[in-house]
């Protein structure tokens, strides 16, 4: 065991309960992360939801804005 994990598990000792469950989930938080970007087995691959793919620009022609726009309105 690395003095690094002698360490944390030393604090984790000395934290509340609430605490130690926030701890928990960052861990599992983290996992996830690094299995979506380096998944080391390739049956893990499989499982990886891709996040999807930007949709900026994705109306681009679809509507014209007319030259005048900007243009006052006229009220009658």
């Amino acid at each position: 065991m690395t003095t690094a994990t002698k360490n944390i598990i030393h604090k984790l000792e000395t934290l509340p309960e609430n605490m130690v469950n926030e701890v928990e989930d960052f861990i599992d938080f983290l996992q996830a992360k690094h299995v979506k970007s380096f998944p080391e087995l390739a049956s893990e691959k499989i499982n990886i939801i891709e996040e999807p793919k930007s949709l900026y620009g994705a109306a681009k022609g679809l509507f014209i804005i007319p030259k005048d726009f900007n243009a006052p309105l006229d009220f009658k």
